[in-house]
C-alpha cells in the first residue's frame, strides 16, 4: 500500500514538475554528451594528461582544451542544422497540406484498384502530427536560457563535486559504495551518450547520401529524423523509415522510389541499429526488451516525447541502482535481458 502511494506521489512530482525537470534533464544530456566527447579527444591528442600531481596548471589547460573542443564539436553540429536544415523544414511543412491530399489521392486509388475499402478518414492526419512534434520542440526550445544556465554551473562546479561527495557521504563505507554507483552510472552513460551519438551520426550521413542518390526531396530533413529518432528505442526506427516512406509514395508517379528508400533506409537502421551498435557498446545495457518498451511507454505518458527521448539513459540508470541494494535486486533482474545484474559492492 505504501509503495503503491510513493509511485502515485513520484509520478505525481515528476508531471507537475516537467517545467524544471525536463530542462535540467536536457542540460544533464548536453553536459554529459559534451563531456563523453571531451573524453575521447583526450584519449586521441597527442599530448597526455600530465601524471604529476605538480603540473595541476597544465592538467587544467589540457582538461579545458579538450571540453573546449567537445563544445565545438556541439556548435558545429547545431549550426549546421539552423544553416542547413531548418529552411527545409520550413519548406517541408508548407507542403503538408498538398502530400495529405495526395496521400488521400493515393488512398482512393489503392481502394479502386484493389478493391479496399477506404475512407478518407483513415488517412493519418500528417499536419497535426507534424503541428504537435513542432510544438513539443518549440516547448523545449523556448527553455533554451534555463539549459544554458544549468549546463553554465555543472561546468563550473564540476571541480567541487568530489569535495561535495565527501561532505555528503563522510561514512567511508558508504562513501565507497556512492561513489561505485555514480562511477558506473557515469561510465555506462557516457559510453551510451558517445556511442549512440556517433552511431546515429553516421546513420544520418548515410541516410541522407543514399537518399541524395534516389533523388528523394528534403534529403537532409529525413536525414536529420534519422538522427534524432534514434535515440527513442524501436518506435524511433519505425518512424525514421514510415515518414520518407510515405512521402515518396505520396509524391512519387511509380513504386520504384518508394521502395528504394524503403529498402535503402531499413538496410541502414538493420545495419548500424541492429549490428554495429550491439558491437560498438558490447553488453553495457543488457536491458530486457520489453523492459525497455514498458519505459518508453510510461515516460512517453509523463513527459511526451522528451521523456521518450531520455527513456534508455534513465532506465540504465535505475537498473544499476537498484542491483546495489537487496530489497531492489529484484527489479534489476527484470529490468534485466538474461537474469545477469551489476555486482552488488559489499564495501
Amino acid at each position: 500500500m505504501h509503495g503503491m502511494i510513493f509511485f502515485l506521489l513520484l509520478i505525481t512530482f515528476l508531471w507537475l514538475g516537467r517545467t524544471i525537470l525536463i530542462p535540467l534533464l536536457v542540460a544533464t544530456f548536453f553536459w554529459y554528451l559534451i563531456n563523453a566527447i571531451a573524453s575521447y579527444y583526450r584519449k586521441v591528442m597527442p599530448y597526455r594528461h600530465p601524471a604529476e600531481p605538480r603540473d595541476e596548471k597544465r592538467a587544467r589547460a589540457f582538461d579545458w582544451l579538450s571540453s573546449l573542443l567537445a563544445l565545438g564539436t556541439i556548435c558545429a553540429l547545431i549550426y549546421m542544422f539552423a544553416t542547413q536544415v531548418r529552411p527545409m523544414f520550413s519548406e517541408l511543412l508548407g507542403a503538408l497540406p498538398e502530400i495529405q491530399h495526395k496521400l488521400v489521392e493515393l488512398g482512393d486509388y489503392m481502394s479502386a484498384s484493389i478493391g479496399l475499402r477506404f475512407d478518407a478518414s483513415m488517412v493519418p492526419n500528417i499536419t497535426k502530427f507534424a503541428t504537435n512534434v513542432g510544438t513539443s520542440a518549440a516547448g523545449i526550445a523556448s527553455t533554451a536560457g534555463m539549459i544554458l544556465v544549468y549546463m553554465l554551473f555543472m561546468f563550473i562546479e564540476q571541480s567541487t563535486f568530489n569535495r561535495k561527495f565527501h561532505s555528503l557521504f563522510p561514512n567511508k563505507r558508504q562513501s565507497k559504495k556512492m561513489r561505485y554507483i555514480l562511477g558506473s552510472i557515469d561510465e555506462n552513460m557516457k559510453k551510451y551518450l558517445f556511442m549512440k551519438t556517433l552511431v546515429s551520426a553516421i546513420t544520418g550521413v548515410f541516410s541522407y547520401a543514399w537518399l541524395q542518390i534516389i533523388d528523394l526531396p528534403f534529403a537532409g530533413v529525413w536525414a536529420f529524423i534519422v538522427f534524432i529518432t534514434s535515440y527513442i528505442p524501436t518506435i524511433g526506427a519505425i518512424v525514421a523509415c514510415s515518414l520518407p516512406i510515405v512521402y515518396a509514395l505520396a509524391t512519387s508517379s511509380g513504386l520504384q522510389t518508394p521502395l528504394l528508400t524503403a529498402a535503402g533506409l531499413i538496410g541502414l537502421q538493420i545495419l548500424f541499429g541492429n549490428i554495429l551498435e550491439p558491437k560498438l557498446t558490447g553488453k553495457t545495457l543488457n536491458l530486457s526488451t520489453l523492459a525497455i518498451l514498458i519505459n518508453l511507454v510510461f515516460w512517453g505518458m509523463v513527459w511526451g516525447i522528451a521523456g521518450m527521448f531520455f527513456s534508455v539513459p534513465l532506465l540504465v540508470a535505475t537498473f544499476i541502482i537498484t542491483a546495489q541494494f537487496d530489497s531492489t535486486r529484484w527489479i534489476a533482474v527484470l529490468l534485466s535481458a538474461d537474469g545477469k545484474i551489476p555486482a552488488k559492492n559489499e564495501d
